[in-house]
């Protein structure tokens, strides 16, 4: 399994520091949660059938774009 990795996210003020981990949830297998430092921001993308990242739980509100910035993060780290 992947290990986990720090990643941000950008926030209204400023960007949301968090660590992700590569889970598995349910009906789409592998997902990658975002957990901020602070417990402001919880975060779970995972592709779905067609090979789409979306959102698959998390906290309310939250910014659409987190999704494809959390998934540049997520290519990234799996490069290293």
């Amino acid at each position: 399994m992947e290990e986990q990795f720090e990643a941000f996210l950008t926030g209204s003020d400023n960007s949301v520091d968090g660590i992700v981990t590569p889970i598995h949830y349910a009906q789409y297998g592998r997902a990658y949660e975002f957990k901020s430092i602070d417990g402001t921001l919880h975060l779970v993308i995972s592709r779905d059938k067609k090979g789409k990242w979306v959102r698959v739980d998390g906290t309310e509100p939250y910014f659409s774009g987190w999704v494809e910035e959390l998934a540049e993060q997520v290519a990234k780290a799996k490069q290293l």
